[in-house]
């Protein structure tokens, strides 16, 4: 069975963007350390823009072979001039709105992802799936999540979209492993509580 994991970045207090979703802040963090750490890591989490600016285009996909986002995620992309951001990976895209996809790789899914992650996590493959993000759709397939990556950012935001856009409810991990930067930013992983 696969893996769905949520690789997102936030504040300290746990939101993932600002009350319109911008996370643009969190920029200034990427220092050499970091990035030389996160590319390592995960070169499939990075867009394909930033990966042919670095070099690593052509890179193999060395933890995920799918990316789901929501419609505010990938908008974010479409807003750019660029309706395939992950094209190393397939994408797939939670929206009711959206009618059909611009590039042929990007799947709509426009409604029961939660279905559509579990057909996903029982495909035959050594490379797990990504939830990308946004709020919403992370609350949606809570239930689905088998492991948390977070990326924490030294900065407060005081409100804004949380990681998990959902009503009350309790789910628990277990933390398995925990790195600090120099830069401030610390990364926590979590798997499911079973």
């Amino acid at each position: 069975m696969r893996k769905l994991t949520y690789l997102v970045a936030c504040s300290i207090d746990g939101f993932i963007g600002d009350p319109n979703g911008d996370a643009s802040s969190m920029v200034q963090f990427a220092g050499d350390e970091y990035l030389a750490w996160y590319t390592a890591e995960y070169p499939d989490a990075l867009p394909v823009q930033a990966r042919a600016a670095i070099g690593i285009a052509d890179a193999e996909n060395k933890r995920f072979d799918t990316v789901i986002q929501g419609r505010g995620s990938y908008q974010l992309g479409l807003d750019a001039g660029i309706p395939s951001p992950y094209g190393h990976l397939r994408e797939i895209v939670a929206s009711r709105s959206l009618e059909k996809s611009p590039p042929p790789n990007v799947e709509i899914v426009p409604d029961d992802i939660v279905g559509r992650v579990r057909a996903l996590k029982a495909e035959d493959s050594e490379l797990g799936i990504w939830l990308c993000g946004g709020s919403r759709i992370a609350g949606e397939l809570l239930d689905e999540i088998d492991e948390l990556v977070i990326k924490t950012y030294p900065q407060v935001y005081g409100s804004g979209m949380p990681m998990f856009g959902s009503g009350f409810t309790v789910t628990d991990f277990t933390l398995d492993a925990l790195r600090a930067f120099d830069n401030g930013v610390v990364v926590r992983w979590y798997g499911r509580k079973r």
